[in-house]
């Protein structure tokens, strides 16, 4: 990844102090020289409402005015909670020549995400490339967590054979399932751009993994740059596979496909899903991963359109519409 972290940390030298930020998107193309490109973070902090604030004395022009003005950050807190999934973004940022559009969320909720695939959503940011910026909390090591289960639901996912860019087109997919924006206003291209674009870099995210799972004797690797994939497909592998998602994600897959108990070699009794087909498991894990992206989200959009106020929704529908109306041209 190109070195570009102190051009990067220099615009968090406006906000007030966080605990954790990343940079996603095409702004970490590496064939990407577009200027007029927004560059996009994430932004984690102990207390949103404090550090609203806070920022509403250093930066008030972030913000919509309606919600600077009616309720501060109670009313960009409260409704970035009860409405969005816990994330707030100022977008149309501009500073030092450039664009910027930065979301704030809670760590608590960011590690939940993370960790416990909660809503879905910030954890999909964290399974594409990312540069890290601010990490005082080690999200980066907390996060092999959520890629060790992102690669093991796309495995899940696919056939027994595969190149390396089919598996990260379906990484990139998990978190795009279901959402409400890919019907009308994104690119229908997203994920090939995506994945061609950053290729080397989810190489380099997702290689440890592989190999992980090559010595378990669930993958078979072979090539070089584009490596091609073979998978174990019978169900002993598939239940490997259920077993590195989530407890959360499990439970849900308990509940639809049923539960058995199983005892470890401490003699620990533990309840799982029920794989009776690798089939099953994978049709079961994706309706669930379709319908936590769908409503977050729906519930993200409706926040984010309320916390950029009338012009600056129409004006991010407008740069969205316009996006997906080229690719589909």
């Amino acid at each position: 990844m190109e070195n570009n972290t102190e051009d990067f940390q220099s615009f968090l030298q406006v906000l007030p102090p966080v605990e954790f930020a990343c940079v996603y998107g095409s702004s970490l193309h590496p064939t990407n020289h577009d200027k007029t490109t927004m560059i996009d973070y994430i932004l984690g902090v102990s207390d949103p409402k404090q550090w609203h604030s806070e920022n509403l004395k250093l930066n008030k022009h972030h913000y919509a005015s309606w919600m600077a003005h009616l309720g501060g950050e109670r009313l960009i807190t409260a409704v970035a909670d009860k409405i969005g999934v816990g994330v707030h973004f100022n977008p149309f940022v501009t500073w030092n020549g450039k664009m910027f559009k930065y979301g704030v969320v809670r760590m608590h909720d960011l590690l939940q995400d993370v960790q416990c695939w909660e809503n879905f959503y910030l954890c999909g940011r964290l399974q594409k490339p990312v540069q890290i910026v601010v990490d005082s909390s080690d999200i980066s090591k907390t996060n092999s967590v959520n890629l060790r289960a992102a690669l093991s639901a796309s495995l899940l996912l696919l056939p027994s054979e595969f190149t390396e860019e089919d598996l990260y087109a379906k990484v990139c997919n998990l978190s795009y399932m279901g959402d409400v924006r890919m019907l009308f206003a994104e690119d229908k291209n997203k994920v090939k751009k995506i994945v061609t674009g950053q290729f080397d870099l989810f190489h380099s995210m997702y290689k440890p993994f592989l190999e992980e799972y090559k010595a378990k004797k669930l993958l078979k690797l072979t090539g070089n740059h584009q490596i091609h994939v073979s998978q174990d497909c019978d169900l002993s592998a598939a239940r490997s596979l259920v077993s590195a998602l989530p407890p959360s994600i499990r439970s849900l897959m308990s509940m639809k496909l049923g539960e058995e108990t199983k005892s470890t070699q401490t003699g620990r009794i533990i309840h799982d899903a029920k794989i009776s087909s690798r089939e099953g498991a994978a049709n079961c894990l994706q309706r669930i991963l379709r319908r936590k992206v769908m409503v977050s989200s729906t519930r993200q959009a409706i926040s984010g359109l309320l916390a950029v106020g009338g012009v600056g929704a129409t004006r991010y529908v407008a740069k969205k519409i316009n996006k997906a109306w080229k690719s589909w041209r």
